[in-house]
């Protein structure tokens, strides 16, 4: 149908038609959630990676000694 091509021209009607079924203001708040989920994702996978998981063991349960 598209012939997997999506450009400038076919983006502009999708905004205009988002735009006149929701209204500027959900979109506003569509963009602002959006932006804030990417920014908290982003923000977990850098504390995940700088954690020191190097090992990739639990450090707060060591095993249990053997008897």
């Amino acid at each position: 149908m598209f012939g997997g091509k999506l450009g400038i021209p076919e983006l502009l009607i999708l905004l205009a038609i988002a735009l006149l079924f929701f209204g500027p203001g959900k979109l506003a708040d569509f963009g602002k959630g959006l932006g804030e989920g990417i920014k908290n994702f982003k923000g977990a996978l850098k504390d995940g990676n700088s954690s020191g998981n190097s090992g990739g063991a639990d450090q707060s349960n060591p095993p249990a000694e053997k008897k």
